[in-house]
């Protein structure tokens, strides 16, 4: 058994690399740690060979380029596919292998201070939630119920409504060059509104990814969750699903996000069906947890009534310097500011 040696310092697992010329001879990769690395470790690899000699082998993380024993810094974090390819006599050789990849530090906790309560419409089932200066837009969902609408946040009047098919599901909003695009949830398909006037222009399909559930923009790229931990980057004029990346921490990815925000360089995303009242805060260029704000008890100041679901819907207004907060089926907008802390209660 012949061995080639890539220095990394963590992660273990065994993967067949097969000729494509179908011959039986076979390498295998040891990759150190599990599987489990974390930025700031160094990739580690082992090629052991049966009965060839390897002439040269390449790697690639996620079809980038990388040398071990290349120290793993900044590369987009989540779950990611490591490839070697190796070359005897002329002839590659491949194997793909699954390995995670975790943040070096743990998210900064927050909480927030409630400033100020308006009325909101317990009808409706919040999916999506922006400001375009001082007016409120906002999509609801649910089957015979889904709406885009503009609203004034002082009083929780809807100002104009407009309703989806009944047979569409509406999910998250963002408002870009006067427009306002909104997704439903698994019909593949989302709709653009003139923002002004809220007639639709077109639709647009998705691509990769199944379902549609929060939107946001930087000014440019469109950002969209789909219910997994990942986030995907829009072309800002086909809306062609152009990259992801995946929401993690120091240990784990963030699933089911939600309703998504920008703000100040960064992505706030709700999260559904959690055990708290959570929002993520998210780096999007390389899907790093940030941050988590913890909306707990929020929920309680809500007229139990109305039967009202979980937090959903995060809105920054830029002149007052707050964000927004709402739920599905809540009759109150929270308006709160955020500020760090040590941790959870």
């Amino acid at each position: 058994m012949k061995k080639m040696q890539f220095s990394i310092l963590p992660l273990l697992f065994l993967a067949l690399l097969t000729c494509n010329d179908n011959t039986k001879n076979r390498l295998k990769i040891d990759v150190h740690k599990a599987g489990r690395l974390t930025w700031g470790d160094s990739l580690k690899v082992t090629i052991k060979t049966s009965n060839i000699s390897l002439d040269s082998i390449k790697f690639q993380l996620n079809g980038e380029p990388i040398d071990p024993p290349q120290v793993l810094n900044n590369q987009p974090l989540g779950e990611q596919t490591l490839k070697a390819t190796g070359y005897i006599d002329g002839k590659s050789y491949f194997a793909d292998k699954k390995i995670n990849l975790y943040s070096d530090v743990s998210p900064q906790l927050y909480e927030y201070e409630l400033l100020h309560t308006y009325p909101h419409d317990p009808t409706a089932y919040t999916q999506g939630l922006e400001f375009y200066g001082d007016t409120l837009y906002e999509s609801t969902g649910l089957r015979g119920q889904s709406s885009l609408r503009k609203v004034d946040y002082l009083s929780g009047e809807v100002l104009k409504i407009v309703s989806l098919d009944d047979s569409y599901f509406g999910e998250g909003l963002t408002i870009r060059n006067g427009e306002i695009i909104q997704l439903t949830w698994t019909s593949k398909i989302g709709f653009v509104y003139d923002l002004e006037t809220m007639e639709l222009k077109h639709s647009f399909d998705y691509g990769e990814s199944q379902e549609g559930w929060g939107l946001c923009n930087d000014g440019s790229t469109l950002f969209k969750s789909d219910g997994t931990p990942r986030i995907w980057s829009l072309d800002s004029q086909s809306f062609e699903e152009m990259d992801n990346i995946q929401a993690t921490t120091h240990r784990n990815t963030i699933q089911k996000l939600n309703e998504l925000e920008y703000h100040n360089g960064y992505i706030y995303a709700n999260t559904y069906q959690l055990e708290r009242d959570v929002v993520v805060i998210i780096d999007p260029k390389n899907g790093q947890v940030v941050g988590l704000i913890n909306f707990q008890g929020l929920k309680d100041l809500v007229d139990p009534s109305a039967n009202p679901d979980v937090l959903n819907g995060i809105a920054y207004h830029h002149e007052r310097g707050t964000f927004f907060v709402t739920g599905k089926n809540w009759d109150k907008l929270f308006e709160v500011s955020i500020t760090p802390r040590k941790s959870f209660d």
